[in-house]
């Protein structure tokens, strides 16, 4: 995968930071995240979501409908739990 330049990556950030997603099937590499619904943080320079699967840490997929597909939000808000991952501005878990 060649990196994408400073413009394409910043479309691709556009494009997808803040979608609600799911990774699509026919990727042996990303099947632990079969049937999970997450939520993308932002994209790097490398044009990798990075993707909050609400267990504690971000996974790097490629940000291509190739890969991903957008989960509408009434769908996502049944399977994605905000409080229990690090990704937000004042989670609950701050000591």
């Amino acid at each position: 995968m060649q990196f994408p330049t400073f413009d394409a990556a910043e479309a691709l950030k556009r494009e997808w930071t803040d979608k609600f997603v799911r990774v699509k099937p026919g990727h042996a590499e990303y099947t632990r995240f079969t049937g999970k619904v997450g939520r993308v943080v932002t994209v790097n320079f490398g044009g990798k979501a990075l993707v909050d699967f609400a267990d504690g840490a971000w996974y790097d997929v490629p940000a291509s409908d190739t890969y991903l597909e957008v989960v509408p939000a009434e769908e996502a808000k049944d399977k994605y739990d905000a409080t229990a991952n690090s990704a937000q501005k004042l989670p609950a878990r701050q000591g």
